[in-house]
């Protein structure tokens, strides 16, 4: 098989593209996708540099990414939701660290994974799970945004952010993104009714009034300042910094969840969800694509395509 993967932690140096890697094992619950696209995450640049070394077993040589779409190759037999030949999008993130998304074939745990929405390219849809769900899971769960009610998205423009825009507005909120003001524009278009300059000054001072729900994706003084945003503390998430619970807020770790990526799928095919590609790499480029998203600063998302 073949497929990028490294032999010991380090930086973007140490990816190489194999061909000599072995197929992956099909358990009885594992779902083999024959991989079309591979989003690129933060999270790929942690694993990689062994910080996540204590919080799962790593096994080398490590196939690198959480993302991804593909078709369905085999299934084991315990798997009653996909067939051979459907087309899937998920985040696999499985209970050890080898089979990564960026390579030729990838083993899922079912859970991981639902059906590809039809509005979605591969590539598009290879760029949601991880982003998407993080942005899901924080609103719908550790928020509870429901409709009418005014929602601050910190880092909006990001990868995370953006979903979370549009996933707010689906939800019937009303919602607050910062950013530089270069993307402002960008994020009107996903349904902010308002922008604000995360440069110009802390948010608190910037605000007409207080708001009922707060995400926070950048932690540190952002985060700090949190408490003056919203109304109830309680009402505070943050997907980076698990200081917020000393504010009695919640700490969100994604999970992969079925139901959730449905939803993800329903709202894309619904047209409430669209997924903007900053810059799509070939799979011998991979290591690139891990550059790029170090650099930080992306507008949209970066995807590894293999078909």
């Amino acid at each position: 098989m073949k497929g990028m993967a490294y032999d010991r932690f380090g930086g973007a140096d140490v990816l190489r593209l194999r061909g000599d890697l072995p197929d992956p094992p099909v358990g009885p619950d594992t779902v083999l996708v024959r991989v079309h696209a591979a989003g690129v995450n933060p999270v790929d640049l942690s694993v990689r540099e062994g910080h996540l070394a204590g919080a799962f077993p790593h096994h080398f040589p490590i196939i690198p990414g959480w993302d991804v779409a593909g078709v369905v190759e085999a299934v084991g037999p315990a798997v009653v939701a996909f067939r051979p030949g459907d087309e899937v999008f998920g985040y696999v993130r499985r209970d050890d660290v080898q089979w990564g998304t960026t390579a030729e074939l990838v083993p899922a745990p079912q859970r991981c994974l639902a059906h590809k929405p039809d509005a979605l390219s591969f590539a598009e849809a290879g760029a949601l799970p991880l982003a998407g769900l993080t942005a899901y899971q924080a609103l719908t769960e550790a928020l509870d945004i429901g409709e009418g009610e005014r929602v601050l998205v910190h880092r909006a423009s990001g990868g995370v952010g953006f979903f979370a825009v549009q996933i707010a507005v689906a939800l019937g909120a009303y919602v607050i993104g910062t950013a530089s003001p270069r993307n402002h524009g960008f994020l009107r278009d996903a349904g902010a009714a308002e922008t604000l300059d995360y440069s110009a000054g802390p948010i608190s001072g910037q605000l007409s009034e207080q708001v009922d729900a707060v995400l926070d994706l950048v932690g540190g003084e952002t985060l700090a300042d949190a408490p003056k945003q919203v109304r109830d503390p309680a009402r505070i998430a943050s997907v980076v910094d698990p200081s917020v619970l000393d504010l009695g807020g919640r700490y969100v770790f994604v999970r992969p969840d079925t139901h959730d990526l449905e939803e993800l799928a329903r709202m894309a095919d619904a047209g409430q969800l669209r997924v903007p590609i900053a810059k799509a790499f070939p799979l011998d480029q991979a290591a690139e694509a891990q550059r790029l998203v170090a650099g930080g600063h992306v507008r949209g998302k970066v995807v590894v395509t293999l078909r």
